[in-house]
Protein backbone atom coordinates (compact mmCIF):
# COMPACT_ATOMS: atom_id res chain seq x y z
CA UNK A 1 0.00 0.00 0.00
CA UNK A 2 1.22 3.67 -1.09
CA UNK A 3 1.52 5.93 2.27
CA UNK A 4 1.37 9.49 2.76
CA UNK A 5 3.33 11.71 5.17
CA UNK A 6 2.96 15.51 3.89
CA UNK A 7 4.18 18.39 5.54
CA UNK A 8 2.37 19.58 8.31
CA UNK A 9 1.01 23.09 7.63
CA UNK A 10 -1.37 24.20 10.66
CA UNK A 11 0.42 27.50 11.74
CA UNK A 12 3.14 26.82 14.04
CA UNK A 13 2.68 22.86 13.71
CA UNK A 14 6.34 21.43 14.27
CA UNK A 15 5.44 17.53 14.51
CA UNK A 16 5.38 15.10 11.57
CA UNK A 17 3.46 11.88 11.58
CA UNK A 18 5.77 9.02 11.25
CA UNK A 19 9.85 8.76 12.06
CA UNK A 20 12.22 7.52 9.68
CA UNK A 21 12.49 4.25 12.15
CA UNK A 22 8.82 3.98 11.27
CA UNK A 23 9.49 3.98 7.57
CA UNK A 24 11.59 1.87 7.62
CA UNK A 25 9.74 -0.74 9.18
CA UNK A 26 6.97 -0.34 6.77
CA UNK A 27 8.99 -0.05 3.90
CA UNK A 28 11.86 -3.11 4.57
CA UNK A 29 9.75 -5.39 7.23
CA UNK A 30 6.26 -5.25 5.40
CA UNK A 31 7.00 -4.23 1.83
CA UNK A 32 4.87 -0.46 1.45
CA UNK A 33 5.46 2.44 -0.02
CA UNK A 34 6.32 5.47 1.97
CA UNK A 35 5.98 8.82 0.33
CA UNK A 36 7.19 12.11 2.44
CA UNK A 37 6.93 15.28 1.72
CA UNK A 38 10.92 17.21 1.71
CA UNK A 39 11.33 19.49 5.09
CA UNK A 40 8.37 17.39 7.00
CA UNK A 41 10.36 16.20 9.62
CA UNK A 42 12.79 18.65 9.95
CA UNK A 43 11.37 20.91 12.82
CA UNK A 44 11.17 17.50 14.72
CA UNK A 45 15.03 16.69 13.93
CA UNK A 46 14.54 14.36 11.25
CA UNK A 47 16.50 15.43 7.74
CA UNK A 48 15.42 14.89 4.02
CA UNK A 49 18.27 12.03 4.66
CA UNK A 50 17.35 10.34 6.88
CA UNK A 51 13.63 9.14 5.45
CA UNK A 52 15.71 8.50 2.24
CA UNK A 53 18.02 6.00 4.41
CA UNK A 54 15.03 4.65 6.01
CA UNK A 55 13.65 3.87 2.27
CA UNK A 56 10.69 6.51 1.70
CA UNK A 57 10.38 8.27 -1.52
CA UNK A 58 10.52 11.93 -1.36
CA UNK A 59 8.46 13.99 -3.03
CA UNK A 60 8.44 18.14 -3.16
CA UNK A 61 4.42 19.43 -2.32
CA UNK A 62 1.72 18.20 -0.46
CA UNK A 63 -0.50 18.02 -3.78
CA UNK A 64 1.86 15.15 -4.79
CA UNK A 65 1.79 13.33 -1.02
CA UNK A 66 -1.74 13.53 -1.47
CA UNK A 67 -2.11 12.31 -5.08
CA UNK A 68 0.27 9.42 -4.46
CA UNK A 69 -1.17 8.08 -1.50
CA UNK A 70 -3.83 5.29 -0.64
CA UNK A 71 -3.35 6.36 2.91
CA UNK A 72 -2.20 9.83 4.51
CA UNK A 73 -0.93 10.14 8.32
CA UNK A 74 -0.67 13.41 9.53
CA UNK A 75 -0.74 15.10 12.94
CA UNK A 76 -3.37 17.60 12.77
CA UNK A 77 -6.85 17.80 11.17
CA UNK A 78 -6.30 18.81 7.28
CA UNK A 79 -7.36 22.60 7.06
CA UNK A 80 -8.92 24.24 4.01
CA UNK A 81 -5.66 24.31 1.31
CA UNK A 82 -5.79 20.72 1.96
CA UNK A 83 -9.47 19.84 1.32
CA UNK A 84 -9.40 19.98 -2.35
CA UNK A 85 -6.32 17.61 -2.11
CA UNK A 86 -8.34 14.65 -0.51
CA UNK A 87 -9.50 11.70 -3.04
CA UNK A 88 -12.60 9.63 -2.93
CA UNK A 89 -12.02 6.38 -0.65
CA UNK A 90 -8.84 7.84 0.37
CA UNK A 91 -7.93 6.82 3.90
CA UNK A 92 -6.98 9.87 6.29
CA UNK A 93 -5.67 8.84 9.69
CA UNK A 94 -4.91 11.80 12.05
CA UNK A 95 -6.40 14.23 15.03
CA UNK A 96 -10.06 15.07 13.61
CA UNK A 97 -11.74 16.37 16.70
CA UNK A 98 -14.87 16.90 14.18
CA UNK A 99 -17.09 17.68 17.29
CA UNK A 100 -15.48 21.19 16.98
CA UNK A 101 -15.81 22.25 13.48
CA UNK A 102 -18.83 21.91 11.30
CA UNK A 103 -16.67 23.23 8.09
CA UNK A 104 -14.05 20.27 8.45
CA UNK A 105 -16.80 17.72 9.12
CA UNK A 106 -18.65 18.75 6.10
CA UNK A 107 -16.01 19.00 3.99
CA UNK A 108 -14.36 15.68 4.99
CA UNK A 109 -17.91 13.90 3.83
CA UNK A 110 -18.28 15.70 0.36
CA UNK A 111 -14.79 14.58 0.32
CA UNK A 112 -15.61 10.73 0.09
CA UNK A 113 -12.71 9.90 2.16
CA UNK A 114 -12.21 7.54 5.37
CA UNK A 115 -11.49 9.39 8.51
CA UNK A 116 -10.18 7.37 11.39
CA UNK A 117 -9.41 9.88 14.24
CA UNK A 118 -6.63 8.94 16.75
CA UNK A 119 -8.56 10.82 19.31
CA UNK A 120 -11.26 8.22 19.34
CA UNK A 121 -9.45 4.70 18.78
CA UNK A 122 -10.58 3.13 21.67
CA UNK A 123 -9.16 0.25 23.70
CA UNK A 124 -11.90 -2.51 25.26
CA UNK A 125 -10.97 -1.10 29.07
CA UNK A 126 -11.69 2.46 27.72
CA UNK A 127 -8.55 3.75 27.23
CA UNK A 128 -7.50 5.69 24.20
CA UNK A 129 -3.92 4.81 23.26
CA UNK A 130 -3.28 7.68 20.19
CA UNK A 131 -4.65 10.49 22.75
CA UNK A 132 -3.04 9.49 25.76
CA UNK A 133 0.73 10.51 24.78
CA UNK A 134 0.10 13.98 23.62
CA UNK A 135 -2.28 14.36 26.49
CA UNK A 136 0.54 13.44 28.98
CA UNK A 137 2.31 16.16 26.87
CA UNK A 138 -0.35 18.73 27.16
CA UNK A 139 -1.16 17.97 30.58
CA UNK A 140 2.37 18.43 31.55
CA UNK A 141 2.72 21.71 29.57
CA UNK A 142 -0.12 23.32 30.53
CA UNK A 143 1.78 24.01 33.90
CA UNK A 144 4.38 25.33 32.41
CA UNK A 145 2.68 27.73 30.15
CA UNK A 146 0.26 28.38 33.48
CA UNK A 147 3.37 29.30 35.38
CA UNK A 148 4.59 31.19 32.86
CA UNK A 149 1.54 33.53 32.70
CA UNK A 150 0.87 33.99 36.60
CA UNK A 151 3.76 36.39 35.98
CA UNK A 152 3.10 39.97 36.21
CA UNK A 153 4.59 41.31 32.54
CA UNK A 154 2.72 38.83 30.54
CA UNK A 155 -0.30 40.11 32.91
CA UNK A 156 -0.65 38.02 35.19
CA UNK A 157 -1.05 38.28 39.19
CA UNK A 158 2.96 37.55 39.94
CA UNK A 159 2.62 34.66 41.64
CA UNK A 160 5.50 31.65 41.78
CA UNK A 161 3.67 28.22 41.19
CA UNK A 162 5.51 27.09 43.92
CA UNK A 163 6.08 29.85 46.17
CA UNK A 164 9.03 30.19 48.94
CA UNK A 165 9.80 29.21 52.39
CA UNK A 166 7.53 31.77 54.42
CA UNK A 167 5.22 32.50 51.53
CA UNK A 168 2.29 30.62 50.35
CA UNK A 169 2.22 28.79 47.26
CA UNK A 170 -0.40 29.20 43.96
CA UNK A 171 -3.62 27.26 44.14
CA UNK A 172 -3.92 25.28 40.86
CA UNK A 173 -7.37 23.96 40.35
CA UNK A 174 -6.90 21.26 38.02
CA UNK A 175 -11.09 20.20 35.99
CA UNK A 176 -11.04 16.53 35.24
CA UNK A 177 -8.92 14.00 36.79
CA UNK A 178 -7.96 11.86 33.14
CA UNK A 179 -4.55 11.67 31.64
CA UNK A 180 -4.35 15.64 31.23
CA UNK A 181 -5.42 16.35 34.34
CA UNK A 182 -3.59 13.47 35.96
CA UNK A 183 -0.02 14.68 34.30
CA UNK A 184 -0.77 18.28 35.45
CA UNK A 185 -1.61 17.59 38.80
CA UNK A 186 1.72 15.96 38.92
CA UNK A 187 3.84 19.03 37.57
CA UNK A 188 2.20 21.10 39.75
CA UNK A 189 2.90 19.40 42.60
CA UNK A 190 6.10 19.21 41.88
CA UNK A 191 6.53 22.53 41.44
CA UNK A 192 5.01 22.73 45.03
CA UNK A 193 1.67 24.21 44.53
CA UNK A 194 -1.93 23.33 45.74
CA UNK A 195 -3.67 21.61 44.07
CA UNK A 196 -7.02 20.48 43.88
CA UNK A 197 -7.94 17.92 41.43
CA UNK A 198 -12.28 17.46 40.52
CA UNK A 199 -13.74 14.45 38.04
CA UNK A 200 -17.37 13.11 38.19
CA UNK A 201 -15.89 9.58 38.42
CA UNK A 202 -15.23 8.46 41.91
CA UNK A 203 -13.61 5.17 40.92
CA UNK A 204 -11.10 7.62 39.30
CA UNK A 205 -10.85 10.06 42.37
CA UNK A 206 -10.41 7.26 44.60
CA UNK A 207 -7.16 5.93 42.82
CA UNK A 208 -5.55 9.59 42.49
CA UNK A 209 -6.01 10.06 46.02
CA UNK A 210 -3.78 6.97 46.78
CA UNK A 211 -0.95 7.95 43.84
CA UNK A 212 -0.70 11.28 44.59
CA UNK A 213 1.46 13.61 46.62
CA UNK A 214 0.22 14.99 49.95
CA UNK A 215 -0.63 18.34 48.09
CA UNK A 216 -3.17 17.12 46.17
CA UNK A 217 -6.64 16.90 47.18
CA UNK A 218 -9.67 15.55 45.10
CA UNK A 219 -13.03 16.53 44.75
CA UNK A 220 -16.16 15.60 43.32
CA UNK A 221 -16.99 18.03 40.69
CA UNK A 222 -20.39 19.91 40.74
CA UNK A 223 -20.61 23.68 39.21
CA UNK A 224 -21.32 24.21 42.93
CA UNK A 225 -17.66 22.91 43.96
CA UNK A 226 -16.37 24.88 41.14
CA UNK A 227 -18.08 28.31 42.27
CA UNK A 228 -16.48 27.45 45.69
CA UNK A 229 -13.10 26.95 44.51
CA UNK A 230 -12.56 30.25 41.42
CA UNK A 231 -12.48 32.41 44.28
CA UNK A 232 -8.83 31.49 45.90
CA UNK A 233 -7.96 29.80 42.13
CA UNK A 234 -4.56 31.32 41.33
CA UNK A 235 -4.33 28.80 38.02
CA UNK A 236 -7.34 27.21 36.63
CA UNK A 237 -6.57 23.94 33.98
CA UNK A 238 -9.36 22.37 31.76
CA UNK A 239 -8.62 18.93 30.97
CA UNK A 240 -12.69 17.82 30.36
CA UNK A 241 -13.17 15.08 27.86
CA UNK A 242 -16.11 13.19 26.35
CA UNK A 243 -15.03 11.44 23.89
CA UNK A 244 -15.60 12.37 20.10
CA UNK A 245 -17.92 15.02 21.42
CA UNK A 246 -17.91 18.66 22.33
CA UNK A 247 -16.24 19.68 25.96
CA UNK A 248 -18.74 20.82 28.38
CA UNK A 249 -18.60 24.26 29.34
CA UNK A 250 -18.04 23.93 33.43
CA UNK A 251 -17.04 27.98 33.76
CA UNK A 252 -19.22 30.36 32.41
CA UNK A 253 -18.48 33.71 31.57
CA UNK A 254 -20.73 34.56 34.66
CA UNK A 255 -18.29 32.80 37.04
CA UNK A 256 -15.21 34.51 35.84
CA UNK A 257 -16.59 37.24 38.87
CA UNK A 258 -15.70 35.10 40.94
CA UNK A 259 -11.81 35.38 40.36
CA UNK A 260 -9.66 37.38 41.72
CA UNK A 261 -7.99 39.63 38.10
CA UNK A 262 -4.60 38.13 36.83
CA UNK A 263 -5.99 34.68 37.02
CA UNK A 264 -4.33 32.05 34.58
CA UNK A 265 -6.97 29.75 32.80
CA UNK A 266 -5.47 26.99 30.43
CA UNK A 267 -7.96 25.12 28.09
CA UNK A 268 -6.34 22.16 27.26
CA UNK A 269 -10.18 20.85 26.50
CA UNK A 270 -9.86 23.76 23.45
CA UNK A 271 -9.45 20.92 20.54
CA UNK A 272 -13.14 19.81 21.82
CA UNK A 273 -14.34 23.06 21.31
CA UNK A 274 -13.47 24.13 25.27
CA UNK A 275 -14.59 23.54 28.82
CA UNK A 276 -14.65 27.44 29.38
CA UNK A 277 -17.38 29.03 27.37
CA UNK A 278 -15.52 32.06 27.14
CA UNK A 279 -12.71 29.80 25.38
CA UNK A 280 -11.40 30.37 21.49
CA UNK A 281 -8.81 29.04 19.75
CA UNK A 282 -5.71 30.81 19.86
CA UNK A 283 -1.97 29.67 18.63
CA UNK A 284 1.79 29.84 19.78
CA UNK A 285 2.52 33.36 18.17
CA UNK A 286 -0.79 35.14 19.72
CA UNK A 287 -1.61 32.01 22.79
CA UNK A 288 -3.42 34.19 25.30
CA UNK A 289 -6.16 36.84 25.70
CA UNK A 290 -8.08 38.51 28.72
CA UNK A 291 -11.90 38.19 29.19
CA UNK A 292 -12.89 40.84 32.38
CA UNK A 293 -9.18 40.50 33.46
CA UNK A 294 -8.77 36.74 33.40
CA UNK A 295 -6.14 35.73 31.51
CA UNK A 296 -7.05 32.74 28.80
CA UNK A 297 -4.36 30.14 26.98
CA UNK A 298 -6.30 27.97 24.69
CA UNK A 299 -3.68 26.85 22.20
CA UNK A 300 -5.27 24.49 19.71
CA UNK A 301 -2.09 22.27 19.97
CA UNK A 302 0.14 22.64 22.64
CA UNK A 303 2.61 19.87 21.85
CA UNK A 304 2.80 21.18 18.60
CA UNK A 305 5.57 23.87 20.70
CA UNK A 306 7.68 20.45 21.45
CA UNK A 307 7.79 18.75 18.48
CA UNK A 308 10.66 16.82 19.31
CA UNK A 309 9.50 15.10 22.22
CA UNK A 310 5.92 15.08 21.41
CA UNK A 311 6.37 13.23 17.26
CA UNK A 312 8.70 10.49 19.37
CA UNK A 313 5.81 9.66 22.05
CA UNK A 314 2.95 10.17 19.43
CA UNK A 315 4.22 7.93 16.70
CA UNK A 316 5.23 5.06 19.41
CA UNK A 317 1.78 4.64 19.46
CA UNK A 318 0.34 5.19 15.98
CA UNK A 319 2.80 3.15 14.12
CA UNK A 320 1.10 -0.57 15.34
CA UNK A 321 -2.45 1.43 14.11
CA UNK A 322 -0.25 2.45 10.76
CA UNK A 323 1.13 -1.08 9.94
CA UNK A 324 -2.41 -2.63 10.50
CA UNK A 325 -4.48 0.09 7.92
CA UNK A 326 -1.82 -0.78 5.40
CA UNK A 327 -1.19 -4.31 5.86
CA UNK A 328 -5.30 -5.15 6.18
CA UNK A 329 -7.12 -2.19 4.57
CA UNK A 330 -9.40 -0.17 6.41
CA UNK A 331 -12.61 -2.23 6.20
CA UNK A 332 -10.46 -5.59 6.96
CA UNK A 333 -8.42 -3.84 10.04
CA UNK A 334 -12.03 -2.35 11.44
CA UNK A 335 -13.41 -5.89 11.16
CA UNK A 336 -10.56 -7.67 13.36
CA UNK A 337 -9.87 -4.56 15.71
CA UNK A 338 -12.33 -3.23 17.89
CA UNK A 339 -10.30 -0.53 18.58
CA UNK A 340 -9.77 0.92 14.91
CA UNK A 341 -13.60 0.48 14.38
CA UNK A 342 -13.92 2.90 17.56
CA UNK A 343 -11.79 4.99 15.35
CA UNK A 344 -13.88 5.60 12.41
CA UNK A 345 -15.67 9.13 12.09
CA UNK A 346 -16.84 9.43 8.59
CA UNK A 347 -17.18 7.03 5.81
CA UNK A 348 -18.55 7.11 2.16
CA UNK A 349 -19.55 10.39 3.29
CA UNK A 350 -21.76 9.55 6.58
CA UNK A 351 -21.11 10.52 9.91
CA UNK A 352 -20.54 6.80 11.61
CA UNK A 353 -19.15 8.26 15.11
CA UNK A 354 -22.42 8.61 17.29
CA UNK A 355 -20.85 11.71 19.18
CA UNK A 356 -19.68 13.82 16.57
CA UNK A 357 -23.10 13.81 14.75
CA UNK A 358 -25.11 14.44 18.10
CA UNK A 359 -22.27 17.31 18.68
CA UNK A 360 -22.96 19.06 15.12
CA UNK A 361 -26.45 17.89 14.80
CA UNK A 362 -25.80 15.99 11.58
CA UNK A 363 -27.18 12.56 10.53
CA UNK A 364 -25.65 10.16 11.70
CA UNK A 365 -25.50 6.34 10.15
CA UNK A 366 -24.59 3.37 12.24
CA UNK A 367 -21.62 1.62 9.87
CA UNK A 368 -21.91 -2.01 10.12
CA UNK A 369 -18.63 -4.22 9.64
CA UNK A 370 -19.27 -6.84 6.40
Amino acid sequence: MKIGVPKEIKPQEGRVAMVPAGVMDLVCRYGHEVFVQKGAGEESGFSNEAYLSAGAVMLDTIEEVYNMADIIVKVKEPIEREYSLIKKNQILFTYFHFASSKKLTEAMMQSGAVCIAYETVMEKDGSLPLLMPMSEVAGRMSVQQGAKYLEKPQNGKGILLGGVPGVRPANVLIIGGGVVGTQAAYMAAGLGANVTMLDVNLYRLRYLDDVMPANVITQYSSKYAISELLPTADLVIGAALTVGAKAPHLITREMLKLMQKGTVMVDVSVDQGGCFETTHPTTHTDPVYEVDGILHYCVANIPGAVPITSTRALTNATLPYVIKLAELGWEKACKNHDDIKHGLNIVDGKIVFKNVAESLELPYTEYQIS
